[in-house]
């Protein structure tokens, strides 16, 4: 299982997946908006997204869990 946490504050821009999808290593979870720039959230591992955390529109912080991948 793996956590996927923010490393920075930002506005939740896009969600690309949702609970049940399965990813692979690399993939887009969500884009993040911060000063302008859109920063996608990549997947550090393969499975499935067990929990997303987030939605669009949210103000995350940094170290705010985003999803779980089991």
């Amino acid at each position: 299982m793996a956590e996927i946490r923010a490393e920075m504050v930002a506005n939740v821009w896009k969600v690309l997946v949702a609970e049940g999808d399965s990813i692979e290593d690399g993939d887009a979870l969500v884009i993040l908006e911060s000063m302008k720039m859109e920063i996608p959230v990549l997947s550090e591992d393969s499975g499935v997204v067990a929990r997303l955390q987030v939605a669009e529109g949210d103000v995350i912080q940094e170290g705010d869990l985003i999803a779980v991948i089991q």
